[in-house]
């Protein structure tokens, strides 16, 4: 194992990178084998320090000698370097990243490993946006929040364009999925939550307000961009909660709208 050189683009060992560009074969969509894949040194480094367990890497060499240290205790995974028009040739476009790694998707965490932290945790609805997602999965992670739960509707975090938008990140935030809905949202209050649903509905609480109502540990829900959250969610909620804004703004990107209430949170402790 170790260091291999691939002088072929029809060769089989990288055969997880390959075809990345086409939709139904793409290995970390549903109909291909459901890899997670790593683009770019931030990202790749990333995954080597998660507990995603790591297949194999692909990449220029001078992308495998930044991550040199990074990469201490995994002689035995496969380190495939290639041109940089071989690469192009497997993955099926020129990948100015110049590095990919592949993983397998380890056992689902629970919704009591993604809640047995501290801070704040986000539950989404119906966001299936890969880019909003992953963006929502970096934001989490810069501002303290503890998990993410994804309820119906969601994409798959560990999409190639999430993971890229998350800069790796949907890798360290832990998530897990509600599968009883909304009867997941009273188990979240059984475990000590507040859950505070988002809406620009009038009458819901400015968020500078929520921790008058709401001191401990808040679940934040956050429903799709556009429709938002269905009025069954926002009933199973213990309060409805609002960004304040000038009139005439009505609403804000689902990641944007996030990342003011993770902030909010952060500042107020």
């Amino acid at each position: 194992m170790g260091v291999i050189h691939i002088d072929h683009s029809g060769d089989p060992r990288v055969d997880d990178f390959r075809d990345l560009s086409t939709a139904d074969r793409r290995p970390d969509r549903p109909g291909g084998r459901g890899l997670v894949i790593a683009e770019g040194t931030v990202v790749v480094a990333r995954l080597l320090a998660s507990r995603y367990p790591v297949r194999a890497l692909l990449g220029v060499s001078r992308r495998f000698a930044e991550l040199a240290g990074d990469l201490a205790g995994f002689e035995d995974v496969p380190q495939y370097v290639a041109s940089a028009e071989t690469m192009a040739d497997v993955v099926g476009f020129h990948l100015n990243r110049g590095i990919l790694a592949v993983a397998d998707r380890p056992a689902p965490l629970t919704v009591s490993e993604v809640t047995g932290g501290t801070g704040p945790i986000a539950v989404l609805e119906g966001v299936g946006d890969h880019e909003n997602l992953g963006a929502l999965f970096r934001n989490a992670a810069a501002l303290g929040v503890g998990g993410v739960l994804l309820g119906p509707g969601c994409s798959d975090p560990l999409y190639r364009r999430s993971v890229r938008v998350s800069m790796g990140h949907v890798l360290r935030v832990p998530f897990g999925h509600l599968a009883d809905w909304p009867g997941g949202l009273h188990d979240l209050r059984a475990r000590g939550f507040t859950v505070a649903a988002f809406t620009p509905r009038p009458g819901s609480i400015p968020l500078p307000a929520l921790r008058e109502h709401a001191p401990g540990r808040v679940a934040l829900l956050f429903g799709a961009e556009g429709p938002g959250l269905t009025e069954t969610a926002l009933a199973a909620a213990d309060h409805a909660v609002r960004i304040p804004m000038p009139a005439g703004v009505d609403s804000l990107n689902i990641a944007t709208a996030a990342a003011v209430a993770f902030y909010e949170l952060a500042r107020g402790g």
